[in-house]
């Protein structure tokens, strides 16, 4: 070990450094100042290579060798200490900016959420405190929030820290927002309702939508999307009553957003308190339950577009657009989300039904 550290701009000096100077200044050997000092020549090797703290008894046998005050002493180890931190500190926020450059600090200002900020060091210290992490290393833990089994080509790091930091911020506003004690049956009650708000514009369905969900216990949270997250929506529940479905306008696309969110209401009806759902195209984790996931994904099929009746229209073998628009007339569905469902399905080519596609823009 060595009695001085330095990290930059920053040193901290242990007191051996300053015994070693006295030492050097009365001009014996270190064996010979431990006899004076009244301890043994192995403690001041120690403290002249910065291994051990100085103790209150060293400290009061310095002062009374030479004349300085107790204080002095426990001093210079105090100094060293918050030094020592200081540097660390220093280190760790050079470490977290390589995180921080691959969040993006504008969405979390647009949202309100933290302050103005021009220095990537003050960045990372809003970032922290409002993530409520000691560090954004954590961002990268396999076991913070949700575990992701591997990150693969589609979904790497970057991807891993927006979909934790945009699931965090979903947790944070969901803590915050007063709802009703979840009722199942009740929301069940409200399917038929919430599926033909896909005839309405946002600003009709989403009063009433956010009502629905709050009279049923269900914190319902609608962000903008987070650039790199992968994230289409999520389930956290945060105590046996209290569950929070958070959605997104990833892609815009309203066909996306209907069965996402009828995705998400299957997971809060199979009430897995203790699992978090996360949801999008290229998120596997490593707590994903499979027939979880399939029961939701044919939850939000069939309640948007019930089987027999998808599966009758696709058997007429007419898929025109008059067809199609027709179709949803009379399921009483947007003709968005049939669109949507037969480019999923590859009956259609993708760029089929722009003019009934519409998007939703979630505006900070």
């Amino acid at each position: 070990m060595t009695n001085n550290v330095e990290y930059k701009e920053i040193m901290a000096f242990h007191p051996g450094y300053y015994i070693q100077e006295t030492i050097e200044e009365l001009e014996i050997t270190q064996e010979e100042f431990a006899i004076r000092l009244g301890t043994t020549a192995k403690t001041i090797s120690k403290l002249v290579n910065g291994e051990i703290n100085l103790s209150n008894d060293i400290a009061h046998k310095l002062s009374n060798m030479l004349g300085t005050s107790v204080e002095l002493w426990l001093n210079l180890q105090t100094t060293y200490e918050k030094k020592l931190i200081e540097i660390e500190e220093a280190k760790q926020l050079d470490q977290q900016k390589n995180i921080a450059y691959m969040i993006d600090y504008k969405y979390f200002v647009s949202l309100g959420l933290v302050s103005e900020a021009r220095k990537i060091e003050d960045k990372i210290t809003n970032l922290r405190q409002f993530f409520q992490i000691s560090s954004l290393d954590i961002l990268l833990t396999p076991d913070f929030l949700v575990n992701y089994r591997t990150a693969t080509q589609t979904f790497n790091d970057k991807n891993i820290i927006n979909s934790r930091a945009w699931l965090q911020t979903a947790i944070n506003i969901g803590r915050n927002m007063q709802v009703s004690d979840f009722d199942a049956k009740k929301l069940k009650s409200y399917l038929s309702e919430i599926r033909s708000m896909t005839l309405q514009s946002p600003q009709i369905f989403l009063p009433r939508l956010k009502e629905i969900f709050s009279e049923c216990g269900v914190t319902f949270v609608l962000l903008p999307y987070l650039k790199n997250s992968g994230v289409n929506g999520a389930v956290k529940w945060i105590n046996k009553d209290k569950v929070i479905l958070a959605l997104n306008d990833r892609r815009k696309s309203a066909d996306t957003f209907w069965f996402s969110l009828f995705h998400e209401i299957k997971h809060v009806l199979q009430q897995k308190h203790k699992q978090i759902f996360i949801s999008g195209q290229e998120i596997n984790t490593a707590y994903s339950n499979e027939q979880l996931e399939a029961e939701a994904d044919k939850f939000a099929q069939e309640t948007l577009i019930p089987e027999d009746l998808y599966q009758s229209f696709i058997n007429n073998r007419n898929l025109s657009d008059p067809a199609i628009v027709n179709f949803a007339k009379q399921i009483g569905v947007h003709p968005g989300v049939i669109f949507g469902r037969l480019q999923h399905d590859n009956y259609i080519a993708p760029n089929r039904g722009g003019l009934y596609k519409i998007k939703y823009t979630i505006i900070a």
